[in-house]
Parts: C-alpha cells; sequence; structure tokens
C-alpha cells in the first residue's frame, strides 16, 4: 500500500487516470487541501510560473532513466521523486477488463505500453503510417527519395577553406616510442664503434678549383639516373589464338591487307583461329622482332627530357587543311603498258593530248593521254634516256635523247598545216650558209636507216643524259654527265640557224641538270652540290644557289620564274626564293628514297617530286605577288602505285599543261596517269 505523498506525486503528474483506487482518491483529496492552505502569494507565483521545464514533450514520470522495468517486477513502485519518495507502478488490468476495453474503446488497436512507463499510449496515425510501410519493406518516411540526384560532396576543385579544422589531437605531441628506439640504437652502434661518425675536415688542409664551375648541374654526375626502357604495347583480343568472331577478317579484308603497303597496314599480322593452344604453330618472325627489340634497348640512344608546358596546338603550323587546296590529283585514272625496259623519260605535248615516252628498250612511243592508246613506236639503236616536247604549239618538234645522238622528231599528230610547216621550216635551210665550224656537235640529215618522223641528228662528243627546250622553240640545251670530258658537258643548240655552242667550259664541278628561265635570258646549270644561274646577254654568273646537298639529281623552275625546287639523292627537297637569298627558303624531307624528279604546274600552285621508294608527292606551292608574304607550301596528297625493284622506283613526272593530272614512270615499266 504507497504512502498519501506517494499517490499525490504520480496523480499530480497524469493527465486522463482511466481508473482510481480509494486510496487514490483519497490521497487527491488531501493534495487538494494541502494546496488550498497556502498562502495566496504561493498562488500567484504558481499561476506566473511556467508550465513545464521540459519543452520537447518528454515524458517526466520515468524517473528510473533507460532501464528495463523488470528490474522493479517484483517491486511495487518505479523510480523515486525528487524528494526521495516511492512512485506508485500503474495499475494493470485483467482480462475482463481488456475485453471490455476493447470492445469500447476504438483507439485499442493503435494502443501500445510504454516500456519505460508501463502506461498505455495511442498511436498517432503517422506512426500507424510508418509502422505499415516498414511491414511493407519500404522506406518508414513516406517523403523520402531513394532515387534523389547524387551530389558529390568532395570535388576535384581546390576549396579555400578546409571541410574540418578540428584541433590536433593530443598523440600527435607525445614523442614517438618508435623514434626513441630507433635514436638508441644507432647511439649504442656508434658507442660500440659500429658506426663511425664522419671524420672532421677543419684540420685537413683545403684546396680550391679556381677553374671549375659553381653550376651544380655542370658538375659531373657519378650516380646518374636510371631509366627504363620503354614497355612493348600489351596484346589484344586480335593477337589470341582463339579470338573472338568479330576479330577475325574476311577474304575481302584479308586480301585487301595483303594488298596495302607495310607501313599503311594497322596490324603486321592476320588474326587466326586454333583449336586449342597445341595447335598454335611457331611465330616466323619471332626472332627478327627480338634481335630489332634488342637492338632498340641497346643501341637507340635515350635522354632524359625536361617537361615543358606548351600548348600543342601552338607547335602545329596553321596549314590549310588539303581540301580548301583543290584541285590536285588524288586517284590513278590510266596505266599504259607497251614498254619492256625502264620507262627513263616523259613529255607532254603543249596542248596536252598526247604525250611521249622514252625507255631503255630503245624506243620511243606516242600515246594518246585520255585514252591509253599508244599511236607509234620509234624505234632506236641506242636507250633512249630523255624525251622533250617543243612548248611551242606552232613548232610541233619531239627531242630524244639516245646515245650519244640527240634526234629531231616530227610526230605528225597535231593538224597536217602544223607539221608541213614545220618540214619546211627545216628543209629551207641553206647548208652552204652556215658559218659554225669549230663546234664539236655536227647537225646530219638522217638517212634512210632512221624512221621517216626523223628530221635532224645532232652527233656528240659523248653520250648525252637530258634534253630540255627555252620557251619560244628555237633554242634547246643537252647535257652528259660524262666526267671524262667535262670540257663539253652542256650544248646550247639554236635550230633556226643549226648552230650549237659549248658555253659552259670552266664550270667547277660534274653537272647534273640544267633548265632555262621562262622569260628571262637565265640558264640554270646544277651540279653535284650547287646551283648556277647565269646570264646568257651578259655571259656572266648571275647568281650560285647551294642547297647543302650531297648530290643534286633535278630542278625545276617555277612558271614566275623567282622561285627554284631541286631534288637530291639524299631524300631532301630544297625550295629556293631566288630574290630572297642563295640558301633554301625551306628543306623537305618527306621521302624515303632518292628524289629523282622534280616538276612545277604551268597553271596551278602544284609541284611534284618523283622518288625511288616508288611515291610521288604532290604539293601546294603559292606565291603571292606581295613580296612581304613568304610562299605557302603544303604537302596535299601521296601517290603510289609504282613498285620498287632494286631500290629503284620512279624516275621522271610531268604535269599535264591544262589539268591538274601528273603522269609518272618508272623502273616497273609503266606509265601512270594520276587525275
Amino acid at each position: 500500500m504507497a504512502s498519501d505523498s506517494d499517490d499525490s506525486v504520480y496523480s499530480g503528474l497524469e493527465e486522463e487516470p482511466d481508473t482510481e483506487d480509494e486510496s487514490s482518491a483519497g490521497s487527491e483529496s488531501e493534495a487538494e487541501s494541502e494546496e488550498s492552505s497556502s498562502g495566496e502569494e504561493a498562488e500567484s507565483e504558481e499561476e506566473h510560473e511556467p508550465e513545464s521545464d521540459h519543452s520537447d514533450g518528454e515524458d517526466t514520470r520515468n524517473t528510473i532513466g533507460n532501464v528495463p522495468l523488470e528490474w522493479y517486477k517484483e517491486q511495487a513502485h518505479v523510480g523515486y521523486t525528487l524528494d526521495g519518495k516511492k512512485i506508485v507502478k500503474p495499475a494493470s488490468k485483467d482480462e475482463i477488463e481488456t475485453f471490455l476495453d476493447r470492445m469500447d474503446n476504438p483507439d485499442f488497436g493503435r494502443t501500445v505500453t510504454d516500456s519505460q512507463t508501463g502506461l498505455p499510449k495511442v498511436l498517432t496515425d503517422e506512426e500507424v503510417e510508418m509502422i505499415h510501410r516498414i511491414q511493407q519493406g519500404y522506406y518508414p518516411h513516406g517523403e523520402f527519395d531513394p532515387h534523389a540526384p547524387y551530389v558529390d560532396f568532395f570535388t576535384n576543385e581546390v576549396m579555400q577553406h578546409p571541410l574540418q579544422n578540428l584541433p590536433e589531437p593530443k598523440r600527435r605531441f607525445v614523442p614517438s616510442k618508435w623514434e626513441h628506439k630507433k635514436v638508441m640504437k644507432i647511439v649504442r652502434a656508434i658507442r660500440n664503434g659500429w658506426i663511425k661518425p664522419p671524420s672532421k675536415e677543419a684540420d685537413k688542409a683545403k684546396y680550391y678549383d679556381i677553374w671549375s664551375s659553381d653550376d651544380p648541374k655542370l658538375s659531373t654526375n657519378r650516380n646518374p639516373m636510371l631509366m627504363a626502357p620503354p614497355k612493348m604495347a600489351l596484346p589484344g583480343h586480335a593477337e589470341s589464338y582463339n579470338p573472338p568472331a568479330e576479330y577475325l577478317p574476311t577474304e575481302e579484308e584479308i586480301q585487301k591487307w595483303k594488298d596495302a603497303e607495310p607501313e599503311e597496314r594497322k596490324q603486321n599480322f592476320l588474326p587466326q583461329k586454333f583449336s586449342s593452344l597445341r595447335a598454335v604453330p611457331a611465330y616466323k618472325d619471332f626472332m627478327p622482332e627480338r634481335f630489332a627489340r634488342c637492338l632498340d634497348l641497346y643501341m637507340c640512344p635515350r635522354q632524359r627530357k625536361m617537361r615543358v608546358r606548351v600548348d600543342p596546338e601552338d607547335l602545329i603550323p596553321k596549314l590549310p587543311k588539303p581540301r580548301d587546296l583543290q584541285p590536285f590529283p588524288t586517284t590513278e585514272a590510266v596505266v599504259f603498258h607497251g614498254h619492256t625496259s625502264v620507262v627513263r623519260s616523259v613529255s607532254f605535248e603543249p596542248s596536252g593530248q598526247w604525250f611521249a615516252s622514252g625507255g631503255e628498250d630503245s624506243s620511243v612511243r606516242l600515246w594518246e593521254t585520255a585514252t591509253g592508246r599508244c599511236v607509234n613506236t620509234i624505234a632506236f639503236d641506242d636507250p633512249v634516256v630523255s624525251v622533250a616536247w617543243c612548248p611551242n604549239p606552232a613548232v610541233n618538234i619531239l627531242l630524244v635523247a639516245s646515245g650519244k645522238k640527240v634526234i629531231v622528231l616530227n610526230p605528225g599528230l597535231v593538224s597536217k598545216s602544223v607539221c608541213s610547216a614545220v618540214d619546211a621550216r627545216i628543209a629551207s635551210f641553206d647548208t652552204s650558209a652556215a658559218t659554225d665550224t669549230t663546234s664539236s656537235v655536227e647537225w646530219l640529215v638522217p638517212d634512210s636507216s632512221y624512221p621517216d618522223c626523223v628530221r635532224l641528228v645532232l652527233d656528240h662528243p659523248k653520250s648525252i643524259d637530258m634534253v630540255t627546250w627555252h620557251g619560244n622553240g628555237d633554242y634547246f640545251a643537252s647535257l652528259s654527265k660524262d666526267p671524262n670530258i667535262p670540257s663539253k658537258s652542256v650544248f646550247l643548240h639554236q635550230l633556226s640557224k643549226r648552230r650549237s655552242q659549248c658555253t659552259f667550259g670552266s664550270v667547277k664541278g660534274n653537272p647534273q641538270t640544267c633548265h632555262f628561265h621562262p622569260s628571262r635570258p637565265y640558264f640554270f646549270l646544277a651540279t653535284q652540290r650547287s646551283v648556277h644561274v647565269y646570264d646568257l646577254q651578259k655571259h656572266e654568273l648571275h647568281k650560285k644557289l647551294v642547297p647543302s646537298v650531297d648530290c643534286i639529281s633535278s630542278i625545276a623552275v617555277h612558271p614566275q620564274g623567282d622561285n627554284v625546287i631541286c631534288g637530291s639523292y639524299d631524300v631532301k627537297l630544297s625550295w629556293f626564293d631566288i630574290d630572297l637569298s642563295a640558301k633554301p627558303y625551306k628543306t623537305l624531307q618527306h621521302h624515303r628514297g632518292a628524289v629523282r624528279q622534280v616538276a612545277y604546274h604551268k597553271r596551278y600552285p602544284l609541284f611534284a617530286s618523283a622518288s625511288d621508294d616508288g611515291t610521288v608527292i604532290v604539293c601546294h606551292g603559292m606565291v603571292y605577288n606581295d613580296l612581304m608574304r613568304n610562299p605557302l607550301i603544303v604537302p596535299v596528297k601521296i601517290l603510289k602505285g609504282h613498285e620498287v625493284v632494286n631500290k629503284r622506283g620512279v624516275f621522271d613526272c610531268q604535269f599535264h599543261p591544262s589539268q591538274p593530272w601528273i603522269l609518272s614512270c618508272g623502273v616497273d615499266k609503266t606509265i601512270r596517269l594520276f587525275s
């Protein structure tokens, strides 16, 4: 039986008691009488006091804390008041009262017993809904979005303030025991003589090298940094012995891989499928690849480079795209077959409808450009090394260099009026009026042993390697590379007067090629190391161009006459601006073999170079009228098709007179037209 004070404390805390005993009722009446006996001042003070110190709504009837009620199972109270008096347990219901409460109380289904106070508690609608969601496996709160966008709390941006600024922990200011042990171990070793401290150098005499540098970078480094060799690329799915089906090539892809050049193939092998690893044969290129790898490791020099932060786009020159520089030859249009040996030279007729070719099979063939039809074949006794069609359309003459002779032909492919006019011009020459009797070149009228189209024969003292025309069609030059007679290597000929002159008798070096200036009375003569520009009117050397190459192979003069390109056997192509300097403005090294021939286009800003690597590289070369602007040189296309035999490829290339086409011939006995 609880005391009156206990009942009053518990009953004062209850809000709506369901059942009351007689003792509790008596205690309530006594509590009310005690309260009424208090003075009016106390009542006024209680009225102005706040209702409760616990504004968070926490249940204040539990004074035992967070402990289970089973500890008070044998007791009649649950905790104590501030005065130390016992708090009586709430009255428990029997089965009949529970049944009546279930039938009468509409909130019985949502009423639970508080485990801390033992009092019934009615759940709210939100709490009931939360229980239902937990039973169904959902999140307790309905407003929670499990698929909300992810917000990265940590970013890659450097923040100005740290995420946390906690004070330093105390353990960081405590001396480390491990360091103490390490230091004591070193001290013990020094005491026992195991470690000898460095000797004092104060007593020793000091010597200084007055010639040494103070820069530490220039001092000898006895321990250079180890540079690891580059690692090989890891194998992929295509190198597996049982690759997936999408990595296996088809028949078309296999044939395309075989026809492609080795440097253009994406991979140097064809994926194959085997049933097991035991069925895989030995790799035939294993030893060469291992040997090449070893050579790369111990022969190729490696050095550590300091990285410089440079924008890669700044290193790339600002060049226009090739598609913006069209037209230029891109594809192989016609292949001309007929020669039985190496084709050495080709030359276009001024209109571009016909062209001539000469080869080591001692024949000159005349072709139709559009159809590839051979209209005539002219045979000679010696191999044909050079052919040149007269650039003047009114003079339909073809020069052929064969052996020691330069043969003048009238092909007869143009109109009959032009052909008859050329024949009449040659036949009208008065042989008795010829005054040149000291020249080493003899002008002969062909006999019956020559073909019908031959009009004149120029007999030279040694074999001729090339012929070239002047723009007016009356002068032409012949050159010999024979070093036995250096004083008679270059001859200038005048067709109308049948005169020949050896003007360049004191040229230093072995002449390689020559060319006339398109508009001025200049003559370009190239030796092995330099290009001499002669003034034919003043009979003097005008300029000397030095390309800095080992051996010059060919030259070509721009149609405007201010620029010259020079090809060499050491895979270099030099561009000269005659008015700018005697040294090359730009040197290109695009080929992998000797450059045999170079050529300019007469109408389009194009130039090309033919090489022994079997390719013809076409470049865009724009020359501006503004002297303050440098020429624009952009490689636009690599033309392939010729075969390389015994390290020899393409011998000659010539542009079409009016179209952006190029003609090339080579050691594979073919002539190819690219358009």
